[in-house]
């Protein structure tokens, strides 16, 4: 096992609020400070959650099968790639995590929060993980009751701005086609589980030009130490 501590971020917001593009860059400087990267996305990230990442965004469904093919994904997500690589020491770039579906199922959907709190507790237990996550993830302290990122990066955009950029762009998925009335429960979704856990996000203001953007993430990241 690695002596470097593996780090898990996760990154979040609506869609058209530019996290992308902000992941590679972040990715290249862990990987310029001789890091190991795992950069990877959700739903999807191992070939069965890709599968079902296809029907998600795709596939006509009720929001608890919705919700339940999303954890599922997760599940799968974590085991093969997600722990094994923290359990390595690398550094966990992840386009999305839970947070994203208290926020469209839940904030877009209107699904029962407390049904995907369950849901997320089952997905999430890091006992079943492997050995080598739990001794890491006991490392920082206690070992969580259920696995989640060292750091959400939230990039906060309007959903009438999100739109403009997202016009043309590419055909939409199911989500992407929905009014900007969604788009703005999905943000009310994403600032009710900021509020729940305000030690563990960092908001950034996505409005902002994308340089400006890229150094407000920079910032964070230095804040903590994680890049010179």
């Amino acid at each position: 096992m690695s002596a470097v501590q593996g780090l898990f971020i996760s990154f979040e917001g609506i869609d058209g609020a530019g996290k992308s593009t902000h992941i590679s860059a972040l990715a290249d400087a862990f990987t310029a400070q001789g890091r190991a990267v795992t950069l990877t996305r959700e739903p999807g990230g191992t070939p069965l959650a890709e599968k079902l990442r296809a029907m998600i965004l795709n596939d006509a469904m009720d929001a608890l099968t919705e919700s339940l093919l999303i954890f599922a994904a997760r599940r799968d997500h974590l085991s093969c790639v997600i722990a094994p690589a923290l359990a390595r020491g690398d550094v966990v770039l992840c386009d999305r995590f839970t947070d994203a579906t208290f926020a469209y199922q839940g904030g877009g959907r209107g699904f029962d929060l407390e049904m995907l709190s369950k849901l997320e507790l089952w997905a999430q237990e890091p006992q079943g993980l492997g050995h080598d996550l739990v001794h890491e993830l006991g490392k920082k302290g206690a070992a969580p009751a259920l696995l989640q990122p060292d750091l959400t990066v939230w990039f906060d955009l309007s959903p009438e701005e999100a739109a403009k950029r997202l016009a043309g762009a590419r055909v939409p998925d199911k989500f992407e086609a929905q009014p900007v009335e969604f788009f703005r429960r999905v943000a009310q979704g994403y600032a009710n589980r900021l509020a729940l856990d305000p030690g563990r996000f960092a908001r950034i203001d996505a409005s902002q030009a994308r340089e400006a953007v890229w150094s407000s993430v920079h910032q964070v990241f230095t804040g903590k130490g994680w890049l010179s």
